[in-house]
């Protein structure tokens, strides 16, 4: 009994042993550091919006019609090349023509009617200054030719009316292009009420067209003219078209107007100039806008972490490095760089520029190639396993007996 005892004593004595190896020399293997260091070289950064918008032509017009009544004759169909003033449409002019009747014939009356009653106001007159008739009757002939003198002007003024609506039958390209919308047929009837009915849809030049993107409201600050834009459309997913911003529309209202609002979000459109030479770009295309905010080429830089870098000399001294002037602050304007030379750290005060993702550009207090201090890193080592003697004594793991047998066989 005493023996079982010793031995078990003896082994209790090595498993503490173990664990204060382990726990001297396992647990600080885990906790070891190293400097994370970084080159400053050349390269190119930049930022970038993206934005959802329509392909359009730059210039596109609605043709419609300032008359109502029938559409007799259509002479453009969709992809029509038509020149300004070419005839597109006629309408029926029956009704215009009647009217225009009407109106001559009224007009004729009232100039009869104008001469007529001009000769009488004279004749009164001269007899009004010999005292040869009353104050009324002359009060009445003036009367008359007054009236009858309107009634001329109005019939002169319907008549040009009626006229140009009799022009207006005759629907005309008012610019040189390409038809791309048709809304009505041969024999609809058309109404001029409250607004123009839309008889065609001309785009002056194909070649040219726009992209209006809605910018979201966090992203249109740093959105300005000139800057460059590559977008794509589904209908050729495998290529990118070049464009460049030419306008950003203020304001806010209706789905017509420059910005639009919902509950949740304001957009601003954007308008951006594109070529389309192939004429690849088709108008109320869908595009996928992405917009260069900064372009830096050639830029110096360094990861922007080594700007929130400092430098702690006691741990940094555990393995061999030391600090200069480790407290130093940065006079304003500038930020504050650890430069790394053999195993010492020294400050530099540096000016920044454009920030890209995890790269920020020096623009002043640092030379290519210096090499920075970036980040303290811990180093994860493989914890050390303390090899014990097991008493044939003591119970060993759950399916260590089944290991063995089958070891033995």
């Amino acid at each position: 009994m005493n023996k079982k005892k010793l031995i078990i004593g003896i082994i209790t004595c090595i498993v503490i042993a173990g664990g204060g190896l382990w726990f001297f020399t396992g647990k600080s293997s885990k906790n070891k550091i190293q400097l994370e260091t970084a080159q400053a070289g050349r390269s190119s950064i930049s930022n970038t919006v993206t934005a959802t918008g329509t392909v359009e032509p730059v210039t596109e017009v609605e043709v419609g019609t300032q008359v109502s009544g029938i559409i007799d004759k259509l002479y453009a169909d969709y992809n029509d090349v038509v020149k300004a003033g070419q005839v597109i449409a006629l309408m029926d002019k029956v009704t215009l023509e009647a009217e225009l009747a009407s109106s001559e014939a009224q007009l004729e009356s009232s100039r009869v009617e104008y001469e007529y009653q001009q000769k009488n106001y004279a004749r009164n007159k001269v007899l009004f200054e010999k005292k040869l008739i009353s104050d009324s009757d002359y009060e009445t002939a003036t009367y008359n030719y007054e009236r009858a003198k309107a009634a001329y002007d109005q019939s002169q003024a319907s008549i040009v009316q009626v006229r140009r609506n009799l022009e207006y039958a005759t629907i005309t390209s008012p610019i040189n292009g390409i038809v791309i919308n048709k809304a009505v047929e041969e024999g609809q009837t058309v109404a001029a009420g409250f607004e123009t009915p839309t008889l065609f849809t001309i785009a002056a030049d194909l070649t040219k067209m726009q992209v209006i993107a809605d910018v979201d409201e966090a992203d249109i600050g740093t959105v300005q003219e000139g800057q460059r834009v590559t977008f794509t459309v589904d209908a050729y997913p495998n290529d990118t078209f070049e464009g460049t911003v030419t306008q950003i529309r203020l304001g806010e209202g209706d789905s017509d107007d420059s910005s639009t609002s919902s509950t949740t979000v304001v957009t601003y459109e954007v308008v951006i100039s594109a070529d389309n030479p192939d004429l690849k770009l088709k108008p109320r295309l869908t595009a996928n806008v992405t917009i260069y905010t900064l372009e830096r080429d050639n830029a110096l830089t360094v990861p922007t972490k080594a700007l929130r870098f400092v430098p702690d000399a006691e741990m940094l001294a555990q393995i061999g490095y030391t600090v200069t002037n480790p407290n130093v602050s940065a006079p304003s304007g500038k930020r504050v760089i650890w430069t790394k030379t053999g195993m010492e750290l020294k400050p530099k005060f540096v000016t920044t520029g454009s920030t890209s993702g995890n790269l920020i550009e020096i623009t002043e207090g640092l030379n290519d190639g210096e090499e920075i201090a970036v980040d303290l890193e811990a180093i994860s080592a493989a914890p050390v396993t303390v090899e014990t003697e097991r008493s044939p004594f003591m119970p060993g793991p759950p399916g260590s007996d089944k290991k063995k047998k089958e070891g033995e066989k």
